[in-house]
């Protein structure tokens, strides 16, 4: 099947190569406006939860007590008090439209809470606070954009704080950050490519099969937008995802190009054997990304499951373009391939060394002769880099995403340190009675709140019909454990008799978030476990391999996460990556890390096991063919892994603290995996296993000899291979070899 797309945009390549132009024009155009199609918002909270039922009680009559911005209002001129600069700040105030706005609270009108509370304490600074009507986020961020300079005063400066105002701000930063990253990582990934290559010609192609994809993301992400809402905050991780798989998997074929053209092979057969091997590689590859994608579905919040949808979509789409644009460019480059050669050092001439003679060919050998001992120290070291996860805390996102100077954060640090009273602390418990609501019962209920520890006051605020709405002021970082625990009690408090509470809030929807996330990765992580079995399978025939293979991508992912906690939770490095550390990690940076790491790791075994099972078929040595598919593999497979490393190490630039996280977390899996897993483990436990490797059931083998994926290069030139569940002469002995 792939041997024949391969052949067919080669003979198409002319139509294949104009189509490709015109789709990238048009989606330089048309793709672009993606940024300004996004309806969802961020969509972190679970809607199922407390905290969002308790938002939605409280769109009714009852109505919200929250402030969605918080304008921070300080002197040009140092020293100046808030009496002197008062006079300015009031006329911008009654200058702002109040349409759309339920409340506009300040020291002129402070509401339920004293003037006092608007001026720090030590009166150079004041504040108000602006409540919308509506409670949608990407609403509120559009309505804040139209009235935002409305609150400027003459010689003073206006910070802006609270949910809203951070939400706009990261929206801003958003667009900046991955200009940024691109205009790092290509001119980098064009270097790194001419090095790998050692052509110019050559190390062209993949770049235009990324742009390609990278540019076709956009439109494939605005046609999305039309069917469902997309979540403002994928599209840092689905556009440089894009651009690097794109990358990976362009690399991976025209490597297998160049290798069929040096062993003498024509243009056309080169470019359909390569199709047929490289290209069947990529596409279960691909399939695996995407199947690690598809998990997130399974999670209520927006901004997980869009995630899912929309990078299901840019996978498919990355495997589409490179089968399809890169076999066409292929055929034209032809011979041309190597063109333009670059004299680099170490680039010698004359002939290639045989492969026993390669360092990943010793690396797998050394490991392979005592496989048993390689593989439990391997094993041990990724345990211990996970150990710090024992001790994790983790967090939602919120104004701590921001950079040192991002004004909600700005605010948000002001307000603890220098005012009696912090408006951006606080929680509502909605309390609903089977019956009109019991003022008397609702005011004892408050005075308990009031004996939560974290807990500064408990206020009823508001009754309607059956129920009332009690205002909770509390001093925690909502982000700390002491936040947890004050959730805990608040919601253990027993309630009015006859009566049920709703507590909501920043720190309510945080446990919220942590609950729903803690509940879900452990299906997410069986769903894509058992469909990438299945994948593995149909690509290799074995039982045993796709089993061995899930269990090592986990210990990969576990040693992430242990570096993760240790820099981002701990501190450590946070001056050379330069963030602020929260003592905290955000929850949904696993689920992230497992969907995206998880199927680069099985991109790599694919492509590893696929040239091994290559060796294996020739040899039926199973030692030889792990050290043989290692050597032919491993600098492929490296190269890749520092291509992916520059294209995702874009969001460690990112001002976005959250996204660095990320960022950082993509290159320790990436590193680790393709080279201790991939160089080490995998050839130490393939050792172990030596020939049942390739083992499964006689029944299944059968079948799978029949209707499994097993298009190859060797096949195609010399035919069928022998049944996977047949026995080879040697085997025993090879097996014998293996385990000494």
């Amino acid at each position: 099947m792939f041997a024949a797309i391969g052949a067919f945009t080669a003979r198409r390549r002319k139509w294949v190569v104009i189509a490709a132009v015109v789709f990238t024009l048009f989606a330089g155009v048309w793709g672009t406006g993606v940024f300004g199609s996004f309806t969802g918002g961020a969509g972190f909270d679970d809607p199922a939860s407390e905290s969002v039922e308790a938002d939605k009680v409280l769109e009714g009559p009852l109505g919200r007590e929250s402030n969605d911005v918080i304008v921070l209002y300080e002197s040009k001129v140092a020293g100046q008090s808030a009496a002197e600069f008062g006079g300015a700040v009031r006329s911008a105030l009654d200058g702002v439209p109040r349409e759309g706005i339920a409340r506009l609270s300040s020291f002129w009108e402070p509401g339920a809470q004293g003037a006092d509370a608007y001026v720090s304490r030590d009166g150079t600074r004041m504040y108000a606070t602006v409540q919308f009507a509506g409670d949608n986020d990407q609403e509120q961020v559009e309505a804040l954009t139209k009235i935002k300079s409305e609150f400027e005063a003459d010689g003073v400066t206006a910070r802006f704080g609270g949910v809203a105002a951070m939400t706009e701000q990261v929206n801003a930063l958003t667009g900046s950050d991955i200009a940024r990253a691109e205009m790092l990582s290509i001119p980098i990934l064009l270097v790194l490519l001419v090095l790998i290559f050692r052509s110019a010609v050559a190390a062209l192609l993949p770049l235009a099969v990324g742009t390609f994809v990278a540019l076709g993301s956009f439109v494939v992400l605005r046609v999305l937008t039309m069917f469902t809402e997309i979540s403002s905050t994928v599209i840092n991780v689905i556009t440089i995802l894009g651009l690097g798989l794109a990358i990976d998997y362009a690399l991976f074929l025209v490597n297998r190009f160049r290798e069929e053209l040096h062993a003498g092979a024509d243009v056309d057969t080169a470019v359909r054997r390569a199709t047929a091997t490289a290209g069947r590689t990529v596409a279960f590859s691909g399939l695996a990304v995407a199947i690690s994608f598809a998990g997130l579905a399974l999670f209520p919040s927006r901004f997980l499951s869009s995630m899912g949808y929309a990078a299901v979509a840019v996978v498919s789409f990355a495997v589409v373009g490179s089968l399809t644009l890169l076999p066409a460019l292929l055929r034209y480059t032809g011979h041309r391939i190597d063109k333009w050669r670059i004299p680099l050092p170490g680039s010698r001439g004359g002939a290639a060394k045989p492969l026993t003679q390669g360092r990943w060919y010793r690396t797998a050998h050394a490991v392979m002769r005592k496989p048993l001992l390689s593989s439990l120290a391997i094993v041990a070291v990724l345990v211990g880099l996970g150990a710090p996860l024992l001790g994790v805390n983790w967090a939602r996102p919120g104004e701590w995403v921001l950079p040192s100077n991002g004004d909600a954060k700005v605010v948000s640090k002001t307000l603890a340190a220098d005012f009696d009273t912090n408006p951006g602390r606080t929680m509502t418990s909605v309390v609903r009675f089977d019956g009109p609501a019991d003022r008397s019962a609702v005011e004892a209920y408050a005075d308990r709140l009031e004996g939560v520890a974290g807990v500064t006051s408990a206020t009823p605020t508001a009754f309607a019909g059956n129920d009332a709405r009690v205002t909770l002021r509390y001093a925690p970082d909502p982000m700390s454990r002491a936040a947890v625990d004050l959730v805990h009690g608040v919601r253990d408090t027993a309630a009015p008799q006859g009566a049920k509470t709703l507590v909501t809030g920043m720190p309510a929807s945080r446990v919220d978030i942590v609950d729903m996330i803690g509940g879900r990765l452990p299906w997410m992580a069986l769903f894509v476990a058992v469909v990438s079995f299945l994948v593995l399978f149909l690509a290799f025939g074995s039982l045993l391999l796709p089993l061995k293979s899930v269990i090592l991508n986990l210990l990969s992912l576990l040693a992430t996460f242990g570096a993760i906690k240790w820099i981002f939770q701990d501190g450590h490095l946070s001056g050379l990556l330069g963030f602020e550390p929260i003592g905290a990690v955000d929850a949904n940076f696993p689920v992230l890390v497992v969907a995206i790491a998880f199927g680069l790791a099985m991109d790599y075994e694919v492509f590893l096991l696929s040239r091994v099972r290559e060796e294996w078929e020739t040899s039926g040595d199973p030692v030889e063919s792990m050290a043989i598919g290692l050597q032919r593999t491993a600098k492929i497979i490296t190269s890749a892994a520092l291509l992916l490393v520059v294209v995702v190490g874009g969001f460690m630039t990112s001002s976005i603290l959250f996204m660095k996280m990320i960022g950082v977390g993509l290159v320790i899996a990436v590193v680790i995996d393709a080279t201790v897993v991939r160089g080490l483990l995998v050839p130490a436990t393939m050792a172990l296993m030596g020939k049942w490797a390739w083992w499964a059931p006689a029944p299944l083998a059968r079948w799978w000899s029949r209707h499994g994926f097993r298009e190859s290069a060797a096949e195609e030139r010399t035919g069928p291979a022998p049944e996977v569940g047949a026995a080879r002469a040697g085997d025993t002995a090879h097996a014998a070899e293996a385990g000494r």
